[in-house]
């Protein structure tokens, strides 16, 4: 207790854990962009469950890993080479995981684009079971939980701080996750935008894997931009409406 408060009094432990708070968050939007599009596959009364609980797990496994956090550090280590690329258990945990994002929103824009021949998976009435759901977020969860661990480890030797960053974004996670949702339901051009944007991270974390690596700002900073044109729609679509409803 003593350390903590005495950690407490350092100002670079505050300024640490404000950037680990930010960067968990917006490594958070990524992991809630998955969930609230898989969730919103779901039966309605089960599409808050499944947000609960797969956010919930995301919770448990975080700080799962921070306590073999010693463990984790290791995953770094070159354990395998292909073509020339020494790839570490990290390496090939992004890989694998970008392989699944990539997979899985490139299969649902299909879905989407394509809807006559999948009727049932665009409503939500049949097109993934609550445990297929759960299962599919817990394998995104984990990818995104290393990746941010390791991260964090970069930035911060304190584990105490890791701990408070992870529990204050997966709170605002929890906050986030039905506004999200239903703001993605009620507007079908925001959940094609957000498959790109899972398309771009998952093409990201595949980079990333072989060694390539890509600014998370460049890839932020278009992925807001994408979102305030798309934005900007929005607004121009509901003023036609509101013009069209007051001429009638």
């Amino acid at each position: 207790m003593q350390d903590i408060i005495a950690l407490m009094q350092q100002p670079e432990a505050w300024v640490a854990l404000g950037t680990l708070v930010v960067m968990e968050v917006v490594l958070g939007i990524d992991n809630l962009l998955f969930i609230s599009i898989l969730s919103n596959k779901l039966p309605e009364g089960q599409r808050e469950k499944a947000r609960r609980v797969g956010i919930g797990l995301a919770l448990i496994l975080r700080l799962g890993l921070l306590a073999t956090i010693a463990w984790i550090v290791q995953l770094t280590q070159p354990v395998l080479t292909i073509l020339g690329n020494e790839l570490s258990w990290k390496d090939m945990i992004l890989i694998a995981g970008g392989l699944f994002l990539v997979w899985k929103a490139t299969k649902e824009i299909h879905h989407h684009v394509d809807p006559t021949d999948h009727e049932d998976t665009i409503v939500g009435v049949a097109g993934v079971s609550f445990g297929s759901a759960i299962v599919q977020i817990l394998i995104l969860d984990l990818v995104f939980s290393i990746d941010s661990i390791i991260t964090a480890v970069g930035m911060t030797p304190h584990v105490e701080i890791m701990v408070v960053a992870v529990v204050t974004a997966v709170t605002v996670m929890l906050l986030a996750a039905n506004p999200l949702a239903a703001f993605i339901g009620k507007n079908p051009t925001i959940v094609m935008l957000a498959l790109s944007f899972l398309l771009l991270i998952g093409t990201t974390l595949i980079a990333e894997g072989f060694g390539v690596h890509v600014p998370k700002g460049y890839v932020y900073a278009a992925m807001a931009f994408s979102a305030i044109v798309e934005g900007l729609n929005m607004w121009a679509r509901n003023a036609r409406l509101r013009k069209q409803g007051a001429l009638r």
